[in-house]
Formats: C-alpha cells, structure tokens, sequence
C-alpha cells in the first residue's frame, strides 16, 4: 500500500494538506544548519515548505511517480526504501518524515538517521490527525463495509483518530530510543482548522490508504454517497487538525 499513492501523484499533490508554517518554523530554527533529508517526500508537499523556509532538501521516495513529479516541482528526489537506500557518506542538519514514517521500520529508520545526521542534528517525524463531522465519517464507514466488506480498513473498531496518533507516536518514540544516538523525544502539537467544500472533500478521499487501490465502480459508490451525506450538512464542514511531531537531537558523538 505504501507504494500506492503514486496511481494520481497530481491529485494527491493537489488535495493533502500542507504542514502548518509553525512545525516548519520550529524544526528550522531547532537544526543547526540548512541540510535536510526528507524521508518519503511523495510528491514534495513538505519539501517545498522547507525549501520556501531556506532549505536545501534532498527526499527519498520509494515510489517513481512519485519522485518525478517532485522533480518537476523543484526537489531533488532519490528513488529508494530509506532502509536501503545508500547514503554515499552525505551528513544532513536536519532528517525529516511527513505522512510517511509509519511505513519506515521505527528503529531502522531512525537508525539511518542517526547515521547521516550531523552531531546536534535534528530527527522530527510528523502526520496530521482529524476527522470529519459525524455525519460524514458515518455515511463514508457505512459503505464502505459494504462496498469492501474483507478490507481489514473496515473491520477496525472506529476510534477517536487523536489516540491513534498519539499511540503511534509513542511507537516512533520507542525506535528513535532503540535506535541509540539521540537525546529523549519529545513531541510537539499543533492546533489548527481547515474549510472542506464537498468538492475538496470527495477530492482528498482517493488520496487516503483505505481507498487507493479500489476498482474505480468501487471508489465512485464510496464518493457518491459521501457526497449524499455532504450534500445534507450543507455541501462542506469546517474540521480541527493536529499535527503531531516527534522529535529527537542528534548526540554530539557518533
């Protein structure tokens, strides 16, 4: 699944959401310097933030779509699993993973960032949690079971997505701690809200792991009844993000 996401590169790059200026702004000012690795960059979201804040970004991708639409906005891409891929002695001032870390060995990928990481370097590893208003998020579960009755997506007990995250960052905590190398994590939070129109909502809902690999008639029935359901609340809702990171200093000996 993980390398899925490439099937419309365009529409992914279009319809995920950015990082808010304040996560980019703090991990910037927390790196010693502007080098910095970005671990399954996809499309480059993340990467151009940081360019636009003064980096110099070199990403790691293991999907080509995905590399090469990158490319053709600005950033330099590797075509590679970060757990194979061949750092060639480059050392970086800042290592990074947006949306992406879950599918990165926890400890192995931290252990690479260890590696390539300057003394005082900063590894910072981030996603976004949120959910959409009831209405919505019960219409799209509803058919989706019913439309992908065996995905293991529709078996999961429905939770509040925050705990998911944060139990998640717990684990990527726990890697950057075996890895070795780094001082203790801690994590950061941010708050924010973003206006979904229906269009911009049926737009983002492909882009998400659940629905990437459906049969198109199969997508089209999960889009249309959501849509059903945004129609009802008034064709769009105003939804809370969080954007957790976990982040950890580079020792001064390597």
């Amino acid at each position: 699944m993980a390398e899925s996401f490439g099937i419309d590169a365009e529409r992914y790059d279009r319809a995920r959401p950015a990082y808010p200026q304040e996560l980019v702004d703090r991990i910037v000012a927390a790196s010693p310097g502007p080098e910095l690795l970005d671990i399954g960059c996809g499309t480059g979201i993340q990467a151009r933030q940081f360019q636009a804040a003064g980096c110099r970004v070199l990403g790691v991708d293991p999907d080509v779509r995905m590399a090469e639409f990158a490319r053709r906005r600005g950033v330099e891409v590797e075509v590679a699993k970060i757990e194979d891929w061949e750092p060639a002695g480059r050392t970086f001032d800042a290592v990074v993973a947006g949306q992406a870390w879950h599918w990165v060995d926890p400890v192995a990928g931290a252990a690479m960032a260890a590696q390539v990481l300057r003394p005082g370097g900063l590894l910072a590893v981030f996603a976004h949690a949120f959910i959409p208003p009831a209405e919505v998020s019960d219409a799209f579960n509803a058919v989706y079971r019913r439309v992908v009755p065996d995905s293991p997506f529709g078996a999961q007990p429905e939770r509040n997505t925050s705990d998911l995250h944060q139990a998640m960052f717990a684990k990527f905590a726990d890697g950057f701690r075996a890895a070795q190398g780094f001082g203790e994590p801690e994590q950061w939070r941010f708050v924010w809200e973003r206006r979904y129109t229906r269009e911009e909502w049926l737009d983002l809902l492909p882009t998400t792991g659940g629905l990437t690999r459906l049969a198109p008639d199969q997508l089209a029935e999960i889009l249309d009844e959501v849509g059903v359901a945004l129609d009802k609340i008034g064709g769009g809702f105003t939804t809370s993000f969080t954007t957790l990171a976990v982040v950890a200093v580079r020792g001064q000996q390597r």
